[in-house]
């Protein structure tokens, strides 16, 4: 599947399920400007304005045929207010159309997850300033990490951003990288923007450091 390209590194067919979201775009583009071949895996075409090849099918309906010809496929799927739980539905479907094989699974994750203490006895999503509006999201998500760590034949990652994951943030090209632990920038904030977040998940994907495991990003504000 993989080819390699004259400069040393590996182009990677890489599918991105939720490509026309928030993360998911940003993620698209900054896989496409590395030069990787990119499948923006979508319920709707008409919603992806990149020259990118176009899966157009509800995650749900994934089958593994659809699946196997990728290097790995990027979960930025993000579910709609009341349906939270369908992040555990989606993470579950994901990890049984690709049990047994070589194609990597990344989640796109949350904040919530995180602990915020050396013990790991506190979460952030259990502490009592935790906005109740985002609790179904980041226990959901918490739940499909869960299931990740129990499991012998995916090779999987998960990357929960920072508490402020901030959409309109600049591209400043840096982050710092942390693991189970909420971490802070050099001004004491949990930030990271969703571009500097892009670029982490790409390196990632290319490197591959990070396997079978969790582990946090955290950025400066530009």
């Amino acid at each position: 599947r993989s080819s390699y390209i004259s400069k040393g590194g590996i182009i990677m067919n890489v599918g991105v399920i939720g490509a026309t979201g928030k993360a998911g775009q940003l993620i698209l583009q900054e896989a496409i400007e590395r030069g990787h071949d990119v499948t923006a895996i979508v319920r709707n075409a008409a919603k992806v304005t990149a020259n990118v090849t176009i899966l157009e099918r509800d995650v749900l309906a994934l089958t593994k045929d659809d699946l196997n010809e990728f290097d790995a496929i990027v979960n930025a799927f993000n579910a709609a207010p009341g349906e939270e739980t369908k992040h555990i539905e989606v993470g579950r479907h994901l990890i049984n159309l690709l049990a047994g094989s070589t194609t990597r699974l990344f989640v796109v994750g949350g904040a919530g997850s995180l602990f915020v203490d050396e013990s790991h006895s506190t979460r952030v999503m259990e502490t009592p300033d935790f906005p109740e509006a985002y609790y179904p999201t980041a226990s959901n998500m918490g739940k499909n990490l869960i299931e990740l760590q129990g499991q012998q034949d995916v090779t999987w990652t998960y990357l929960s951003p920072a508490g402020f994951f901030d959409p309109s943030g600049q591209r400043t090209g840096t982050y710092s990288v942390g693991g189970e632990q909420m971490i802070l920038n050099a001004k004491g904030e949990s930030y990271i923007s969703y571009a500097d977040y892009a670029i982490a998940v790409v390196d990632e994907l290319e490197k591959g450091q990070h396997l079978n495991e969790r582990f946090s990003v955290v950025g400066e504000q530009g």
